[in-house]
């Protein structure tokens, strides 16, 4: 059920009416004794400005992401990380007077389209040939450390708002990751600068760190530098040698660049993942608690290709992973780019190797999420199954809105961080305000979940350890420290219990009670569309696309058999290429078509909640805001073996066609990918009155009808690009780890 989000306070009539419970709550402590006090805060890591490939200025950027009034999707926290290697635009400059700033004023002529060359003057480009090759090219690690951290710093504290730098590297091997590396970014001195009333601003802080790996170890960084100006040695001097490894013995170094310059030509595949663990091993040196790396859309590109840069396969993940566990603890299987003409741009045939056409993995995404995490039992449940720390995240990677202006609140191409996908991330800063390192130990800690079109907007998963004996603990009570840290955005520190990212150690025996809170959140989402969602109306479901309900909750099990070892049957494989794994008519060959190293068959969905049936929830409202809460609870017995449970919930109810399964899992997206109209299957028939045609800029009220861009074939409009977006959501939690006494120990996490 879902309320106006100006009228919460009468949800809990709303809810009484509907014959649903009420709890009144107590607020949820903050202070638990062995945990530092947090909250869970919504953040974006992934993202784009014309400093590399994207549509519009950082400072636009930070606007739309975390701005609470104009674009009301106001994320809490915010990493402007766009392509590593170079680009030749100018993006500190504005679009606008609205966006000037005293340090950083709007210049007419002067957009952030504008050249370097053009801005700063060629002079100003170090590097080889001052840039690259001469032409007007910047080396990203001369932009982030000269021009983008400093004004991110500025926008920091001028609006004072946790922002920082990242980047999404060009990965030596693969395609691309999602990283950074906040060492000296931010600094406590920021919380009393005094900004400048005009003129430049000098950063208190830096990204040399950043820059630094960005020039060491991006694929797309050739860059013979060492971070200096050409001819002189004053400058960085950069050295990307890791001690105690083999790096200047490798056959890649590069004396002049002091850095592994892999051939290309075959094997440069092969060659670039070791660069890339080099580059791991460097991080978890230097910095092992100020970074994070995070392969992106990481099916994308297909799998692992031995004589290019093409995608990841489970061995390389795990190679990642055991190479650096505090920095290399999780992926983006669900990808941004989601109101592409394919959805996250995962497409049939996208990638060429060699001479052969090859799939992104699973041809497509499920859900909007990849193949690796979208299946249940597929290379994420494998990875859990070791014990690993390996979380799941999602990013928004902006570009612009495709056929669109960046100001239309329709799309062909992307979502702005923070107004469909969002990554919501437990950060202990007790009574301190939101830092970089603490957004970064909470990614580490796999304490997070992630959600699209704002289904859910609150969650907590508790799993609790139960003996025989009057000690035992019952559901109800386990269900209200779920619903009292749901209800104050936290979660619970109590002995014998566990949330996500953490591990519960238990006997022989015990039984297991897990509980869960969330809240679907009152009234409208973000979408501009207020027609019926035209994949539920199949199911005869009337129901706005801009209003959606949580329609089920599955909670997914899956056993821990220990980590895998390099060179063992199950350590590689590479999940089936083509039609291998995706028929021509939309649906798999399943999983036994799926090697042992990237699958775990343990994983299964063992309970499902919804609103009816053998598991219902229960509606609750809250005694703190009485806004209307989700909870429930499912014992797991006498458990002997060490295991994880983990959750996901969609609007979608099971056999929605070309939606969901019989079972509610969700089917390939190959159904709403405009890229081959042939495949299209879901009509949009609802006539509007309030249909903007294409061509002109719309940022007004919903659209009450299917939209002009929607493809059309034989004069019937179909649910493609946004629309399938909007109709489609789904969130995924990480998981709770069980590790029982003499069973297999959870090795990854503490």
């Amino acid at each position: 059920m879902r309320f106006p989000f100006a009228r919460r306070d009468v949800a809990i009539a709303a809810l009484a009416a509907l014959g649903s419970t009420s709890l009144t709550l107590a607020p949820a402590s903050v202070s638990a004794a062995g945990k530092t006090p947090g909250r869970y805060v919504s953040g974006d890591f992934h993202n784009h400005t014309t400093c590399s490939d994207g549509s519009i200025s950082m400072q636009k950027l930070v606007k739309k992401a975390t701005d609470k009034q104009d674009t009301p999707w106001g994320l809490d926290w915010f990493v402007q990380a766009g392509h590593g290697g170079n680009g030749n635009r100018n993006c500190t400059l504005v679009e606008d007077a609205s966006l000037s700033t005293p340090a950083y004023p709007y210049v007419a002529g002067k957009g952030p389209d504008t050249t370097w060359t053009a801005s700063i003057g060629a002079a100003a480009i170090k590097g080889d040939n001052g840039g690259v090759g001469g032409n007007g090219n910047m080396w990203r690690w001369q932009s982030i450390q000269e021009y983008q951290y400093p004004v991110l710093e500025y926008l920091a504290a001028l609006r004072n708002q946790p922002l920082f730098i990242g980047m999404e590297s060009v990965v030596a091997g693969h395609e691309h990751t999602s990283m950074s590396i906040v060492t000296g970014q931010m600094p406590m001195a920021l919380d009393n600068a005094t900004l400048p009333a005009s003129g430049s601003y000098a950063a208190l802080g830096n990204a040399n760190a950043l820059a630094q790996w960005s020039y060491c170890f991006d694929r797309g960084d050739t860059d013979k530098s060492r971070g200096n100006v050409t001819g002189s040695a004053v400058g960085n001097n950069w050295n990307c040698a890791v001690p105690g490894s083999n790096s200047t013995a490798d056959v890649s170094w590069n004396a002049q660049a002091q850095k592994l310059l892999p051939a290309s030509g075959a094997g440069v595949g092969t060659r670039g993942h070791l660069k890339t663990l080099e580059a791991l091993k460097w991080m978890a040196q230097y910095h092992p608690d100020t970074s994070y790396y995070v392969p992106a859309h990481l099916e994308r590109a297909g799998p692992f290709y031995a004589d290019g840069n093409q995608g990841f396969n489970v061995e390389h993940l795990r190679n990642f992973n055991n190479t650096a566990p505090g920095v290399a603890f999780g992926f983006e299987s669900q990808p941004g780019h989601g109101a592409s003409s394919n959805r996250g741009e995962y497409q049939v045939n996208r990638n060429t190797f060699g001479t052969q056409k090859v799939d992104s993995v699973g041809g497509t995404t499920f859900g909007g999420t990849g193949v690796y995490a979208g299946i249940v039992g597929g290379v994420w449940d494998s990875l859990l199954g070791e014990g690993r720390n390996f979380w799941f995240f999602a990013s928004s990677d902006w570009h612009n809105r495709g056929s669109f202006g960046p100001d239309d609140r329709r799309s062909t191409q992307d979502f702005y961080p923070g107004e469909y996908q969002r990554t919501y991330v437990m950060v202990r800063n007790a009574a301190d305000k939101l830092r970089p390192q603490t957004i970064v130990n909470g990614l580490r800690s796999g304490n997070a979940w992630s959600t699209t079109g704002q289904l859910i907007d609150r969650l907590a998963l508790v799993v609790c350890a139960s003996y025989p004996g009057p000690a035992a603990r019952s559901s109800a009570s386990v269900e209200a420290l779920a619903l009292n840290a749901a209800t104050g955005n936290t979660d619970t520190d109590i002995a014998g219990c566990a949330t996500m990212g953490e591990k519960l150690v238990v006997r022989p025996g015990a039984e297991l009670v897990v509980a869960v809170a969330l809240r679907d959140p009152a009234g409208t989402n973000y979408s501009p569309y207020a027609f019926p969602n035209p994949s539920l109306l199949q199911v005869g479901i009337n129901q706005p696309i801009n209003q959606p309900v949580l329609d089920h909750v599955d909670l997914i099990r899956g056993l821990v058999s220990g980590y895998r070892q390099p060179g063992a049957a199950d350590y590689a494989g590479e999940w089936p290429r083509n039609t291998d794994w995706l028929r021509t008519d939309g649906t798999t060959t399943g999983l036994a078509n799926v090697p042992a190293a990237a699958k775990n068959t343990t994983a299964a969905v063992i309970r499902t909640f919804n609103g009816a049936g053998a598991s219902p929830w229960v509606k609750v409202s809250s005694g703190v805001d009485n806004t209307g809460f989700l909870k429930m609870s499912y014992r797991i017995p006498a458990v002997t073996a060490s295991q994880y449970v983990r959750l996901r919930g969609t609007n979608m109810p099971a056999s929605v066609p070309y939606e969901t399964d019989a079972s509610g899992n969700p089917l390939a997206d190959l159904y709403t990918n405009a890229n081959d109209t042939s495949k299209l299957r879901i009509p949009c028939t609802t006539v509007g009155s309030n249909v903007p045609v294409n061509g002109t800029t719309y940022t007004g009220n919903a659209i009450d009808g299917c939209p002009a861009h929607l493809p059309v074939v034989g004069g019937q409009k179909y649910v493609a690009y946004d629309v399938a977006a909007w109709s489609d959501l789904w969130f995924y939690s990480n998981p709770v780890y069980i590790e029982v006494s003499g069973s297999t120990t959870v090795a990854g996490v503490k």
